[in-house]
């Protein structure tokens, strides 16, 4: 697909995916962890399309792809599947792919490979632990567009894990790297996302990366969202972010309130461990984490669950108007050996 150094193919609704996994373990990188499981991940792909009425393009390796332990081979594995899935639906899906460290060389050597692989453009968050000054900051993403054969980029701020936050006094500067195109702005701060979306160039756009705050966020000048939640309501969800961005304020509420419970039960416990219990209760994938994380507790099974069955009883009572449907009766695991059956 080819690729333009413009925000354009990134507005909408870009979805996290999350890396399923094996329910054994295998040899990867020099230790035992679970093995990709590239089945799953398809199904995964082919749920959060819908058959067109889904997102718009996808995200592979972010936070929620617990992308810090993954392998390079899986990385592009990975990359290669999505590339693949993307472009068989109505043109093509744009395939974005994080690429973030706290290492600029190897940041670098992540944006080649993503190229390689087929990469429609670079989610690059701010180098995490070494809280580089603005001059760093920037001096990192002009350093990585160089590295990144011509591809389109999206800065990645979410302080709360990196311990980084891109200002709009940075952002202003990092707007002068020419293939910086968008920005993933998960700072929780409502004036700062304003005053991003005031002050960006006409040609870019700012994202929210907040599901949350995906309607307020784009009522101050966000131009779609990144969104965790579409993993599992991916219709729903598109329905929120497009009748926002149209002005439909009347639909986008009433989208907002029906995913709002939902959205809650996604962050109960650390990202994407919530995600994952919900994708083994749709039957997508196993509810599997690698470590450092840990598998949901009992609460946040029961939580999903009842998000889940709050969702699917509020499709039903729409009477047609909310396509897509979810299994009737949802299995919630309360211990770890059960977690990924």
């Amino acid at each position: 697909m080819p690729t333009t150094l413009t925000a354009a193919p990134f507005t909408g609704l870009g979805v996290a995916l999350a890396t399923p996994f094996t329910t054994g373990t295998d040899a990867v990188g020099g230790s035992r962890k679970p093995a990709v499981d590239h089945a799953a991940f398809g199904r995964l792909v082919e749920h959060v399309l819908a058959d067109g009425l889904g997102v718009d393009w996808l995200v592979v390796l972010g936070s929620t792809g617990e992308a810090a332990t993954v392998t390079d081979p899986e990385r592009h594995a990975l990359v290669r599947q999505a590339v693949q899935a993307g472009r068989v639906h109505g043109g093509g899906v744009p395939v974005v792919v994080g690429i973030g460290h706290n290492d600029t060389e190897r940041t670098c050597e992540l944006a080649g490979q993503a190229a390689a692989a087929g990469a429609d453009a670079l989610l690059v968050v701010t180098p995490f632990y070494n809280k580089p000054q603005v001059s760093g900051l920037v001096a990192h993403y002009r350093a990585v567009a160089e590295a990144a054969d011509g591809l389109p980029i999206i800065a990645y701020n979410v302080p709360g894990r990196t311990g980084c936050n891109i200002t709009p006094d940075a952002m202003r500067q990092i707007w002068g790297v020419e293939q910086v195109v968008a920005l993933k702005e998960s700072s929780g701060d409502l004036r700062q996302v304003g005053r991003l979306c005031r002050e960006a160039p006409a040609d870019r756009a700012v994202l929210a990366g907040d599901d949350d705050l995906a309607l307020a966020s784009i009522a101050v000048g966000a131009q779609g969202l990144v969104s965790v939640c579409a993993n599992v309501a991916p219709v729903e969800t598109r329905r929120l972010v497009h009748a926002a961005r149209a002005g439909d304020l009347t639909l986008a509420r009433r989208m907002d309130e029906l995913l709002a419970p939902l959205m809650d039960a996604m962050f109960t416990e650390t990202n994407p461990v919530p995600l994952k219990a919900a994708l083994a209760c749709l039957g997508v994938a196993t509810a599997q984490v690698r470590l450092p994380l840990s598998p949901a507790e009992p609460g946040t099974w029961s939580r999903v669950q009842t998000a889940l069955a709050d969702l699917q009883a509020l499709r039903r009572s729409a009477a047609g108007a909310l396509p897509g449907s979810l299994p009737g009766r949802f299995a919630v695991p309360h211990d770890a050996a059960a977690l990924a059956s």
